[in-house]
């Protein structure tokens, strides 16, 4: 079903193309929010209220851009803005541990497999540990696989300042895997830089 007519049956008051909505764009929002916000139990509530406003701005959607890119604008939105306030009211914490986000190993019976999930995994973590702006760019660019003109329109940021987190993110996240190549004297993440 394409995204028009899955947004009419919604309207239409059609509950089970809700849904269907909700499990085909749940994976997209779960990123968004967990990128921003890092408490797993604070990444349930916030997705939650992410498609309890799809729900009730729906018929607000006029079909201008990608429904996922409407819907991964509302979560992005949702999450800064619960960021926001978490830290107006002193709530945050800079030494909390970053959580990931459906990270469940699938076991494989072959060990490359294995090592690529383990190396995943590990890439995984250092992004977390980007500061917030970059690792939602890096998230909705190589994850999500967004267009610049996308995420442009989820973050509301300039193209040009998305570019720039962009590169920095990279950099970034090289530095830190050159650094973990030097102090274990490991050549993993080869396949990745």
């Amino acid at each position: 079903m394409e995204d028009s007519q899955l947004v009419q049956q919604v309207l239409n008051g059609n509950s089970n193309a809700f849904r269907f909505l909700v499990s085909k764009y749940q994976r997209l929002v779960v990123h968004v929010v967990g990128r921003i916000v890092q408490q797993q139990d604070e990444v349930e509530d916030i997705c939650q209220e992410v498609f309890i406003k799809v729900f009730k701005t729906l018929n607000k959607f006029r079909n201008e851009s990608k429904l996922s890119t409407w819907i991964a604008t509302i979560a992005y939105n949702t999450a800064i803005t619960h960021l926001r306030k978490k830290s107006r009211r002193g709530e945050l914490s800079y030494s909390e541990e970053p959580k990931l986000i459906g990270m469940e190993a699938d076991p494989a019976p072959n060990q490359k497999a294995v090592e690529t999930e383990e190396i995943k995994r590990h890439l995984l973590k250092l992004i977390e540990t980007l500061p917030v702006h970059y690792r939602t760019v890096l998230t909705l660019y190589h994850l999500e696989e967004f267009s610049y003109r996308e995420i442009v329109e989820i973050t509301g940021m300039p193209e040009g300042t998305i570019k720039s987190y962009l590169n920095r993110a990279r950099m970034m996240l090289k530095g830190k895997i050159d650094k973990i190549a030097r102090l274990e004297q490991t050549n993993i993440f080869a396949d990745y830089v």
